[in-house]
């Protein structure tokens, strides 16, 4: 794996090269190491890039099956050192929405990255869940008007700050930002910020507990936050 690896790059001969080392590897997250034996990184065979602005880090993963599109040739996508993509997750750019994903970022299985009219911008060290959505834009909903004809339009970019988590099929929509270190709980929908460091779950997301202790005028014994908790949480601030 590592003699072929040498050779690894994005052009003819380095997909080659990867290819090569692929068959030596084991499948799925197996497949890392390979990523790791080169700067150019590993991109599976069957991954299909039809984009004219992407930019690889080093020591990126981009695995099976991942599609990275531009609908109408607008806009970026821009993938940072270390950053990884996995199987069946789709990256797609139109109207001039970028997608920008920062250095040890982890996409997980089947994740849906629309950057349509607005972008989509994640930080270092996030960690993506597997199932998860992220649409910064809508269609509009003028009545009398076939909703496939209707514009798209945007309440801004969604950002997702260091070292936050979303877990399995969370869901974030247009003009969200979450905060760094922050936690969205699975299947939760945001569609209002997230405060740095606070933990978010349900449909719409609130704030029901924080990964280190608030300020002392917010502070909140725990027993009270898992009654919030159980109660369905509060509202965002």
């Amino acid at each position: 794996m590592a003699a072929w690896m040498k050779g690894a790059g994005h052009g003819p001969l380095g997909r080659l090269s990867m290819r090569l080392a692929a068959w030596a590897a084991p499948p799925h997250r197996g497949r890392n190491l390979l990523a790791r034996l080169s700067p150019a990184g590993f991109v599976a065979a069957s991954a299909l890039e039809h984009h004219p602005d992407l930019t690889y880090g080093r020591h990126g993963f981009i695995g099976e099956r991942v599609v990275l599109y531009s609908r109408d040739g607008s806009g970026r996508i821009v993938l940072g050192n270390g950053a990884h993509v996995y199987q069946d997750s789709v990256l797609e750019t139109g109207h001039g929405g970028e997608i920008h994903i920062g250095a040890h970022t982890s996409i997980h299985t089947r994740c849906q990255l629309m950057a349509y009219v607005g972008s989509i911008r994640i930080g270092s060290g996030v960690a993506v869940a597997a199932n998860c959505a992220l649409y910064p834009y809508d269609h509009g909903t003028v009545l009398g008007e076939p909703i496939a004809r209707q514009p798209l339009v945007s309440r801004g970019d969604i950002v997702i700050d260091d070292d936050a988590w979303l877990g399995t099929g969370v869901i974030v929509l247009a003009g969200v930002r979450v905060g760094t270190g922050a936690v969205v709980a699975a299947g939760a929908v945001v569609t209002r910020d997230v405060p740095p460091n606070a933990i978010a779950a349900g449909v719409p997301a609130r704030v029901v507990g924080w990964r280190q202790p608030p300020p002392r005028d917010r502070a909140e014994p725990v027993e009270h936050l898992e009654a919030i908790a159980a109660a369905g949480g509060r509202d965002l601030p």
